[in-house]
């Protein structure tokens, strides 16, 4: 419905401004400040103030007036503060909000009949993913979810680098020693386990004389160039030590959970003759230099200073050189491309840009996304140095300090028997989990995050734990009333408090909020929107008995508004990855008392069931099926 009030809010205003012979061009239609009675506010009237030659406030009224509203369906005012062009909503939008919020793929948008692929994570197959890793894989993961949610056909690719010299040296390392001269792997699992082979031979070469070392690199020579010339030998070779690494990795990646359509690998674009035909038609571009036995471009004339090499003077091929085949592949089979970047490839990206205009591939449909890593206290993480946090470290904390806080609170009470073991552990992983993942995708993507355990496992106010448990309380309203026989009915015009409407504003603006941020690659807007609704729904929660309320009516409206909330609120947590908790846990004979959204946390917080004597069912059950994502 919102995005519906905003179309007609951008009509009526176009209209006015041609009426007035003033131009359109942006309207400035954004939401006004909390303590404005409207729904939107436009402030065009700053931008006109120079070529109208009057004050924005003059031009707000001249404005206002201009409006007229008799056609639309959501429009219910116009009025003018200061310089400000308000405008509130009709009855008729909260009636047709609370009817739409009830369904449960609330937030979902029609199709766009557009696909996308969607390149994330990627990390190289050389052991376990570390948490520096892990930004790139909740931001593309949350992003792909994002999008289908806005209606693109998305496809999750992880782009495999299976050809350069980091697997070189990995198979000459795993060939090269034995397993009994490795420290013991820290997990059983074929990542762990490979990764010590690794991490042997970068070791060896730094401290190995001038002969030894010049026969390694001879030997890990050899291998890149096998695969260069297509050596199904060396393919083989290699393959045995990626697949082993990448099954352990994507172990990690469930946990999230995080999967992919495909695994794409690099030597793919080698073996079917595509990053040959890059190489040639680069060699025939004017921009393309041959000096030192090597192939370069200049790239001066798109405003970058550093050349790229695309053949080295050994002749064999670069990452460089496959990934502008693997792009071209991408823009030729998919609508859009985005891919997911670490900081430290911004200049890379704008070569590969440059590189494909030079092969005359349209790179209108290609985006590239950035994020600033995750580092530690003490400096950057380190694969090849083992000296990282791995993903699986974190995930395990993670859990291991949900489980204690939830142990913590219920082993004492009356009520144990009806928190099962079973119960613990769900709540504990979705909880932990759910808060490392709110974590890292609440921040915008280009901030910088150092990584801290107290900070990412806040269970305070503004984390995932906070939101999770104001969805387990309306699942909890829910739950008590199915006990006592009240069903839900949307009547918006029973709703007409304050905290009401504004849970109803609240509830409206998710499937704009959805296309805002699909359109502009940042699903931390969704985070930013689920604590604007769970406050706004704590607020509703302490003004307005739902199950006492003063007539029947009223508290069957009420629940109506309570499902529409728990919608909202799965299907956002949905699209960052996140479980929403049907149930969390519970205390029971204690003191009603309010509860301050600002110090709820993964603490032992009272469950109220608004209108009974008792506290709610241990395991409320939604009346809703699962997301089907």
């Amino acid at each position: 419905m919102f995005r519906a009030f905003r179309s007609e809010v951008e009509d009526v205003l176009e209209a006015a401004l041609l009426r007035l012979e003033l131009p359109s061009g942006d309207l400035g239609v954004e939401r006004p400040p909390p303590d404005r009675d409207a729904a939107l506010a436009s402030s065009v009237s700053f931008r006109l103030a120079s070529e109208a030659e009057a004050t924005p406030s003059a031009i707000a009224n001249d404005i206002a007036a201009a409006i007229e509203i008799t056609e639309t369906r959501y429009i219910a005012s116009v009025d003018v503060a200061g310089p400000y062009v308000n405008f509130s909503v009709s009855e008729r939008f909260y009636a047709e909000t609370l009817n739409q919020s009830v369904s449960s793929d609330y937030g979902s948008l029609s199709s766009q009949n557009t696909s996308i692929i969607i390149e994330h994570t990627s990390a190289n197959p050389t052991g376990p993913i570390h948490v520096g890793r892990a930004r790139n894989t909740i931001f593309g993961d949350s992003l792909a979810r994002l999008l289908e949610y806005a209606g693109y056909d998305v496809e999750r690719q992880y782009y495999v680098n299976d050809a350069g010299r980091q697997m070189a040296l990995f198979t000459w390392a795993y060939e090269t020693f034995d397993e009994a001269d490795l420290p013991p792997p820290e997990r059983a699992r074929s990542d762990y386990e490979l990764v010590r082979y690794y991490r042997k031979g970068n070791r060896y070469l730094e401290n190995a004389d001038e002969a030894a070392t010049e026969v390694a690199e001879s030997e890990i020579a050899s291998i890149i160039d096998g695969l260069d010339r297509g050596d199904m030998a060396v393919y083989e070779r290699v393959e045995r030590v990626v697949d082993s690494v990448l099954e352990g990795m994507q172990q990690s990646l469930s946990r999230l959970p995080v999967a992919f359509d495909q695994f794409v690998k690099e030597t793919r674009f080698i073996r079917n003759g595509t990053a040959e035909s890059v190489i040639e038609r680069l060699q025939s571009a004017p921009e393309s230099i041959y000096e030192d036995g090597a192939w370069q471009l200049d790239l001066s004339g798109h405003d970058i200073d550093k050349r790229l090499v695309f053949v080295r003077s050994d002749g064999t091929s670069l990452y460089t050189t496959r990934d502008l085949a693997y792009h071209e592949w991408k823009l030729q089979n998919f609508d859009r491309a985005v891919t997911v970047l670490g900081e430290d490839h911004k200049l890379q990206a704008e070569q590969l840009d440059a590189a494909l205009s030079i092969l005359d591939v349209d790179t209108d449909s290609l985006d590239q996304t950035f994020y600033s890593y995750v580092n530690l206290p003490d400096g950057r993480m380190s694969t090849r140095e083992g000296t990282g946090v791995d993903l699986d470290d974190l995930l395990d904390e993670a859990v291991k300090r949900a489980r204690s806080e939830v142990t913590s609170r219920v082993g004492s009470r009356e009520r144990d028997d009806e928190l099962t073991q079973g119960d613990i552990d769900r709540i504990a992983r979705q909880v932990g989990i759910g808060a490392v993942r709110y974590d890292i995708i609440s921040k915008q993507p280009t901030k910088g995050i150092t990584f801290e355990w107290e900070r990412a496992l806040d269970f305070e106010a503004q984390s995932a734990p906070y939101i999770q448990y104001v969805h387990a309380r309306c699942c909890g309203i829910q739950s008590e009333a199915r006990a006592q026989e009240i069903s839900p009915d949307a009547r918006a015009e029973l709703l007409v408090t304050a905290p009401e409407r504004a849970l109803l504003d609240e509830i409206s603006r998710l499937p704009l909020t959805v296309e805002a941020a699909a359109d502009e690659l940042a699903p931390h807007m969704i985070a930013t929107y689920l604590r604007s609704i769970a406050e706004t729904f704590n607020t509703f929660y302490r003004e307005c008995s739902v199950l006492s309320a003063e007539t029947t009516e009223v508290s069957q409206a009420r629940l109506a508004l309570v499902g529409a909330t728990a919608n909202a609120i799965e299907n956002a947590l949905d699209i960052l990855g996140i479980e929403a908790p049907r149930s969390m846990w519970v205390v029971n004979r204690m003191l009603v008392q309010p509860v301050n959204p600002h110090h709820m946390s993964l603490g032992y917080i009272p469950v109220q069931v608004q209108g009974g004597s008792n506290w709610e069912s241990s395991k409320p059950q939604c009346s809703r099926r699962p997301t089907h994502r």
